[in-house]
């Protein structure tokens, strides 16, 4: 089957693509394109699937998306209510260093920033002590326009390749299979569906008929399109809402963060929550709160 690229306008008389979306949402199904792509979140939040993985987003966070790296920005359910009077922006920035950008990634100046980028196709999410340089790069580059677009492109190959700090993957499966255009969407559909409604009991029936699909049939084309099981997704997915819960600090209890997620069982929610995050609720919660307060010390 023919895997159809999400395909990005390019200009005639540009090698680098800088776009700016203000949306009431994120384009909301899977997908994967031939260039690199760098996104910094200017307002919004949700979650980023990208490969096999996911990972919360909100306003200030910087990704990079591999080549070819299906992934989906992937906005909070209350983007989606009717009247929600909520908006996202984003600035990003397109490039791929096998089309027009080539002849300049073949020498040896731009060699380091070449073997930058082929050891970190799974993408990385950028560490925050870079994120104000590497922005403020990013915005004098969608300003510019001609050589001068390609200057700022050097000071942002030079910015990403001098980051110093250990970059973990948004992916860690390996190379998932070719993503048409329906497949996209299809798979887009189950996301949406299994994100709006993770705190109800959810059946493998009941996301099977979502996708047109038998029981069977689903758990076969999921597990090789996403790298995960239902239940491993469902679980993920409701472990990463737990988490957003607990350090914003709105419940009565952890037990109540379970129930609201979709747990019937704590003591399967301690389970689940050990297996996917390494820690238990508890420990999770005062780790996050000694960081904080580290963080504000540091900061008088």
């Amino acid at each position: 089957m023919k895997v159809l690229q999400f395909t990005i306008p390019v200009p005639h008389d540009k090698s680098v693509i800088a776009e700016k979306v203000s949306l009431p949402y994120h384009y909301p199904y899977l997908h994967r394109h031939k260039e690199i792509q760098l996104t910094w979140i200017q307002q919004g939040e949700g979650t980023l699937i990208a490969g096999n993985n996911m990972h919360d987003y909100s306003a200030g966070d910087l990704f990079l998306i591999g080549a070819n790296l299906p992934h989906v920005f992937k906005s909070n359910p209350e983007y989606f209510a009717p009247n929600a009077n909520k908006q996202i922006e984003a600035l990003t920035i397109f490039f791929n260093p096998e089309g027009a950008l080539a002849p300049l990634f073949n020498l040896p100046e731009l060699k380091p920033s070449l073997i930058f980028m082929q050891q970190h196709q799974q993408g990385f999410k950028l560490p925050h002590s870079v994120v104000d340089k590497v922005s403020q790069i990013m915005i004098a580059l969608q300003k510019a326009s001609g050589p001068d677009q390609l200057i700022q492109f050097f000071h942002l190959l030079k910015g990403l390749t001098n980051i110093k700090s250990k970059l973990d993957p948004l992916s860690t499966y390996g190379n998932l299979p070719g993503i048409t255009e329906n497949e996209g969407i299809r798979i887009g559909n189950i996301y949406n569906y299994i994100m709006q409604h993770y705190s109800e009991p959810i059946t493998l029936e009941d996301v099977a008929k979502v996708a047109y699909m038998t029981p069977e049939s689903f758990c076969r084309y999921f597990k090789k399109h996403t790298g995960h099981t239902f239940i491993s997704f469902l679980n993920e997915i409701r472990i990463n809402e737990a988490c957003k819960k607990l350090i914003a600090h709105k419940f009565e209890s952890i037990n109540t963060v379970a129930y609201k997620c979709g747990f019937k069982s704590i003591t399967n929610f301690n389970r689940v929550f050990k297996c996917v995050i390494g820690n238990s609720p508890r420990g999770y919660l005062d780790s996050y709160n000694n960081n904080l307060i580290s963080l504000n010390r540091a900061a008088s």
